[in-house]
């Protein structure tokens, strides 16, 4: 009895929880795509207040996959390319955004729409699931339109 009532207090405690999450998502956002269009863009900005931690992968129900890309310049040309996800560094901040790394969502379900929500689960190799969805916006939208639209 003395054993059961110890662990109903430890699990009480907040230090029997699993650590409130370190990693917090911000301005996660996509641009609309056109009919027909079988892939669309994702970006957000992963702000850790914890230690080092990886993004391992992404999942979205709007997407039969979604994948991890960093965008290469190779002289004038950029090239995409899938890498195995990323390094959130500790107590900093990893920007996806165009031009850069970004999430590929692979075989969207249906047609990105302004205004539509689309649903992420980001896994982490510490932080474990964080979820969020990326708010759709123009087809001709840029990082740079929602900086001035946040001011």
């Amino acid at each position: 009895m003395k054993v059961l009532v110890f662990l109903l207090a430890l699990a009480a405690t907040p230090a029997a929880f699993a650590e409130e999450s370190q990693v917090q998502i911000e301005n996660a956002w996509a641009r609309a795509t056109p009919p027909g269009a079988k892939i669309a863009a994702g970006y957000l900005t992963i702000r850790n207040a914890g230690g080092a931690d990886r993004l391992v992968s992404v999942s979205s129900p709007a997407a039969e996959k979604v994948q991890t890309h960093v965008t290469i310049k190779d002289g004038e040309v950029s090239r995409m390319r899938e890498v195995k996800g990323y390094d959130v560094p500790a107590k900093g901040t990893l920007e996806l955004g165009p031009g850069g790394s970004h999430l590929m969502l692979i075989n969207i379900k249906a047609p990105l729409k302004e205004g539509d929500k689309v649903p992420l689960v980001l896994r982490f190799e510490k932080a474990g699931e964080v979820k969020t969805e990326l708010a759709v916006r123009a087809l001709t939208a840029s990082a740079h339109d929602h900086m001035h639209m946040q001011h």
